[in-house]
């Protein structure tokens, strides 16, 4: 509607408007950013502006002058603003920009949605089946679509996945012969690691028809169909008991109401002293709200939905409340952050192939949600949480797990 309007409005008032908020604008913050309108005449807010926004009609304008990460990002995504500069340096400017402009860094509650397997599944299928090929370009060797885990920053992004996926069996103490259940296995990664180095009979599943062809390839092609079974199924529908269970990006699909009967399936599919491991991304916000600025609409409407991400106190008591013992908590935020970066300069590098393969539209989502998610989690904005639990034996006495942390991080 305020497009409409903006659209609507004689050319030289729009433009006087449009003068007053720049020079308001220029009192408030001083931004390397640079502004070219549909007629050519530009505003610089810097003398040396790394970014550039270029309004494509006066009705774009209105994303200017009412700024959030929402409006901004559907503005992108739309073609009514077109961008030039290191799409990081974007997002750091569209973030004051809306700052500035009056959007609260407030983190309004999340509108809880309903969740159903039908919804549940076009959910996923919307996020994860673009293409194989499309993610083959900016992921890792194996596609490990997950926080990878850094010795060092100069690891290579296929060393830190390899790292993480170590670091979570590890952690669980997998050992030979036990059964595993991988809860969003993904293209098969962590299932194909855990049955050839640590022996475990493995069952992986998804929702994801892409994700799920492929995977079953990788399996046939390490000659391990006798040890990994993948299967397109809902966690709802799994039957155990496994001694080992998984759950790896996933979680953030369950809905905030949902997480106390999440966590209890877990306990019912795990064998009395059995371990699981939960990997998700965590709200930093205490009452689980949004992501600031708008963000969390973006990704919402465009890129995860009905998405909801808890705050690790949340996702604590309902882990709890369902009758699984925490006996640890890492937190792999700047991990993350770190993984976002290998992520989006892949995608920077393959820009052409990608906008090729996908269209302009999607090309553009995913650049920005990408580089948005790498700018949230170094601001602190989402967290990510490794918890592993385990199902008590019966008298409370005795732990499935050393005594130390120790253990996690061999020598």
């Amino acid at each position: 509607m305020l497009q409409l309007v903006a659209a609507a409005l004689p050319g030289r008032v729009l433009e006087k408007r449009l003068d007053d908020y720049i020079q308001r604008l220029r009192e408030k913050v001083s931004l390397p950013l640079a502004l070219q309108l549909w007629n050519g005449r530009e505003f610089s807010f810097s003398t040396h502006p790394t970014v550039k926004l270029r309004f494509t009609s006066p009705g774009s304008l209105t994303h200017l002058m009412h700024p959030s990460l929402d409006g901004l990002g559907e503005a992108y995504v739309e073609g009514d603003i077109d961008v030039e500069g290191p799409i990081s340096e974007v997002m750091r400017v569209a973030t004051e920009l809306s700052a500035s402009g009056g959007e609260l860094a407030d983190r309004p509650a999340i509108k809880r949605g309903r969740h159903s397997r039908e919804l549940d599944s076009e959910s996923i299928g919307y996020h994860y089946d673009v293409s194989n090929d499309f993610y083959s370009r900016w992921l890792d060797e194996r596609m490990v679509y997950s926080c990878a885990y850094f010795h060092s920053e100069s690891d290579s992004l296929e060393a830190a996945q390899l790292q993480k996926i170590d670091h979570i069996l590890n952690k669980i103490q997998l050992k030979p012969g036990e059964r595993l259940l991988d809860i969003g296995c993904g293209w098969g990664a962590l299932v194909l690691r855990a049955a050839q180095k640590y022996g475990a009979r493995c069952v992986g599943i998804t929702l994801s028809q892409n994700q799920y062809e492929l995977a079953r390839q990788r399996v046939a092609a390490a000659g391990l169909e006798d040890r990994i079974e993948i299967r397109i199924q809902d966690y709802r529908d799994v039957e155990g008991p496994f001694d080992k269970i998984t759950s790896v990006g996933m979680f953030e699909h369950v809905g905030l109401s949902n997480l106390r009967a999440y966590f209890a399936r877990i306990r019912e599919l795990l064998a009395d002293g059995g371990v699981a491991m939960n990997h998700g991304i965590t709200s930093t916000d205490p009452d689980s709200g949004e992501t600031p600025y708008g963000g969390g609409r973006f990704i919402d409407r465009y890129v995860f939905p009905n998405g909801e991400l808890p705050h690790i106190a949340l996702t604590l008591k309902e882990l709890s409340a369902a009758g699984l013992e925490a006996m640890d908590v890492e937190n792999l935020r700047l991990h993350y952050a770190l993984t976002l970066e290998h992520w989006t300069q892949r995608f920077e590098a393959h820009a052409d192939a990608l906008r090729e393969m996908v269209g302009e539209k999607r090309f553009r989502i995913w650049r920005i949600y990408l580089a948005g998610c790498a700018y949230g989690f170094h601001q602190n904005w989402m967290a990510l949480h490794q918890i592993v639990a385990c199902k008590p034996h019966a008298t409370f006495k005795q732990t499935p797990l050393p005594m130390t942390r120790d253990y996690m991080y061999p020598r």
